[in-house]
């Protein structure tokens, strides 16, 4: 943790919830919770873990 007002402890979650909105939520309208839900899963467990390039070792 930094001192108060350092706002670089979650700069890795921040940027991760931005490009998975910008890339998958803002892009449709959705009908249900449970559509986002499964489409957060999959896109999580089938297109950004294995095949997305990360910036950190």
């Amino acid at each position: 943790m930094s001192r108060k007002g350092n706002g670089w402890d979650n700069a890795v979650a921040k940027s991760f919830f931005k490009t998975l909105k910008a890339e998958l939520l803002w892009r449709q309208v959705w009908s249900t919770r449970q559509d986002v839900m499964q489409a957060i899963t999959c896109t999580i467990n089938d297109f950004y873990n294995p095949q997305r390039l990360h910036s950190a070792p």
